[in-house]
């Protein structure tokens, strides 16, 4: 054996993960920030602010698809990372991982995108023409 041969391998080690805790940090965070609208959903559900609620359930939808593209696109990143660090190994088991979490997170995902599509919200217009309303003055001209 050279010195060549010897630990060659193994120089993107650290780069690696350095990125596999990026990963799971963010993962980490987007979850944290997933439960901790829950619990304000949670503590705002007693009170009578539909505005309020409504939003949230937006943010929580929002926290929610952030946590799953981080959970799929990480071990991606990680893979990717990895093939250039030619660390072919690593590089296929962080690829079969990302395909493993996509299977089950995708129909979720599309769930929860389509909760984030923004309802055009109608706002009533006030009438044109004249409307008369029973039991009070008419105020249409002419009438």
């Amino acid at each position: 054996m050279t010195s060549d041969g010897v630990g060659s391998g193994r120089r993107g080690g650290p780069i690696v993960g350095l990125v596999v805790l990026l990963w799971v940090g963010g993962l980490i965070a987007a979850v944290a920030w997933w439960v901790s609208i829950g619990l304000e959903q949670w503590n705002v559900s007693n009170g009578d602010q539909p505005g309020t609620l409504a939003d949230l359930r937006y943010r929580a939808s929002l926290a929610l698809f952030v946590a799953m593209v981080v959970a799929v696109a990480g071990p991606a990143i990680v893979a990717l990372v990895a093939y250039r660090l030619r660390l072919v190994r690593t590089a296929v088991v962080f690829l079969v991982l990302a395909v493993v979490i996509a299977v089950p997170v995708l129909p979720f995902a599309v769930r929860v995108g389509h909760d984030l599509t923004p309802v055009p919200r109608t706002t009533p217009v006030a009438p044109e023409h004249c409307v008369e309303y029973s039991g009070g003055d008419n105020r249409c001209p002419g009438g």
